[in-house]
């Protein structure tokens, strides 16, 4: 008989985005039927003298490096809050507020790796509630846990929990999150209870680390912790993702000054110096929320740093006027090791009535490139007038 050649594969794991449990024994599967999103622990290249597995002659190491990815598309979005019991449920979407995902969805679920901030805590009823200095700035988010279910059927892997509001109701609150994001499979970091995480998706491994100036958050200040996690994360993983919530908020605070900021007397931190001394460490996308509104987009040694994705998807008790409603999916593309080959801006806009819709204004794109040219005149990237990122080192 004509030997075949095909691929021994231990599986040890289930999937990350078909969520379909793999076989728990070795199987043979031809090399190029292989699926993107299969765990392997162990892949052998043998030559098959028979029909059956005990006709298997010869087994030759197969390095993973060649089953990685050429390509990897992540899509990132800023705050996401889908709707709040608090202080009473008139802040809460129609139904389990589905239709408020309807024009975002096939984007988000389209990549690889879909990030998102979750900004409040996922919690029916209760917590410790979070006193405010000025009862006319606080605003507590509670989401009740039907809510959450839209994460996973909009495809996000990762989100990050360190924000101002992780800490709205307590560790109640805080806790119930995680076990929630847990429950749904899906990646979180940021708190104080979970600093970073490890994960597989598809055929690379994926360390995940997020920041914030708040209580019950890994803090941005302690830039030696910073250094450290990173570092960690990078001797363990392809691609490391950090994510930063800090900033000055609102329209006046769109450029990145390279300075330490401040709001409200909160020290918010030098996103600028922050996110160069991520990627100085190993961090290969490094992404930011914060401000409320977009900021620009950088490529530093090749890794690609936004400063602010602002708002995404917000039902109520935000302010989505002007600069405020715009909504973009920053959709990258990078290689297996991080390094960044080109994106696109999609163009969104949120009110106080849906979810995020295409702009055919444009107005995110618009932004962002104006905001890219001002502050990063150096910048190796252009943004051109329909999103599209291309960086000219390549």
């Amino acid at each position: 008989m004509k030997a075949r050649h095909l691929v021994l594969i231990f599986i040890s794991v289930w999937a990350c985005k078909s969520i379909k449990k793999a076989p728990s024994s070795p199987v043979a599967i031809p090399v190029d039927t292989i699926a993107k999103d299969v765990e392997i622990d162990t892949v052998y290249l043998i030559t098959q003298k028979g029909d059956t597995l005990s006709d298997l002659e010869e087994e030759i190491p197969i390095p993973m490096e060649r089953l990685l990815p050429d390509t990897v598309t992540i899509a990132a979005v800023g705050d996401i809050m889908g709707g709040t019991n608090f202080p009473d449920r008139s802040y809460l979407p129609g139904g389990n507020g589905a239709y408020l995902w309807d024009e975002v969805r096939p984007i988000l679920k389209h990549a690889d790796i879909t990030f998102g901030n979750l900004e409040g805590t996922i919690l029916n009823d209760g917590g410790e509630q979070k006193e405010c200095n000025n009862p006319k700035l606080c605003y507590l988010f509670r989401s009740p846990e039907y809510i959450a279910q839209n994460f996973v059927e909009s495809g996000f892997d990762l989100m990050s929990v360190a924000n101002n509001h992780a800490n709205d109701f307590g560790e109640t609150g805080r806790k119930n999150t995680q076990r929630v994001l847990d429950s749904l499979g899906i990646t979180h970091a940021g708190s104080v209870d979970q600093p970073f995480s490890i994960t597989k998706i598809g055929h690379l491994k994926i360390g995940f680390c997020a920041f914030a100036p708040n209580r019950g958050t890994v803090s941005i200040h302690q830039y030696e912790n910073i250094k450290a996690t990173i570092q960690h994360l990078d001797t363990l993983t392809d691609i490391v993702i950090a994510s930063f919530h800090a900033g000055a908020e609102g329209s006046k605070h769109q450029h990145v000054t390279r300075e330490r900021e401040y709001y409200y007397g909160e020290d918010r931190g030098n996103v600028y110096e922050l996110a160069h001394l991520m990627i100085d460490n190993g961090a290969d996308v490094v992404l930011g929320h914060g401000p409320h509104i977009v900021r620009a987009i950088e490529v530093y040694k090749e890794r690609i740093i936004a400063y602010s994705l602002g708002n995404f998807l917000t039902y109520g008790r935000f302010n989505l006027r002007g600069l405020a409603g715009e909504a973009p999916i920053l959709e990258i593309n990078t290689d297996a090791s991080g390094r960044f080959l080109n994106g696109k801006i999609h163009a969104l806009r949120q009110s106080y009535s849906h979810g995020p819709r295409n702009d055919l204004n444009l107005s995110s794109i618009k932004t962002i490139q104006r905001l890219s040219l001002d502050d990063f005149p150096e910048n190796p990237v252009t943004i051109d007038d329909k999103g599209n990122i291309v960086y000219l080192g390549n």
